[in-house]
């Protein structure tokens, strides 16, 4: 129970973070989409630095948390299904100016728009499995 209030902190941290950084804001995302202001681009690229390091420490000592346990990092091959995927994701993205973690901070914001999105994502989500259950039983 505990280990859960703590994810339960961590994301409500996250999602402050997220909200007053600005990651949320449909106006922010815009002007980085269109290159007005590239706030947020260098935010996310702080943090693309920043989990690379952190993978790279973790692969240094010998993939093992902090406990001792080996840590599995699987590569995904990439596909024409990864590539679709990816271009909806980014289109969805520019359109509703949210991604699964700042949907929920618009939501949490009280934005209308996040309620829509959610939706959207979960319909993805629904055709997705859909599509590759279909695949697997081919």
């Amino acid at each position: 129970m505990l280990k859960k209030i703590g994810y339960l902190l961590a994301g409500i941290f996250f999602g402050f973070v997220l909200s007053r950084s600005g990651a949320s804001d449909y106006d922010f995302i815009h002007q980085m989409f269109t290159g007005e202001n590239l706030k947020l681009a260098l935010l996310m690229g702080t943090a693309i630095v920043t989990g690379a390091i952190g993978m790279q420490i973790i692969r240094l000592t010998g993939n093992k948390d902090v406990k001792g346990r080996e840590i599995q990092i699987n590569k995904k091959p990439l596909n024409k299904y990864t590539l679709i995927g990816g271009s909806l994701f980014g289109l969805g993205w520019a359109v509703t100016g949210a991604c699964p973690g700042t949907v929920l901070a618009q939501i949490g914001e009280g934005k209308l728009l996040g309620l829509f999105t959610l939706l959207g994502m979960v319909f993805g989500t629904f055709v997705y499995a859909t599509i590759a259950e279909k695949n697997r039983n081919l």
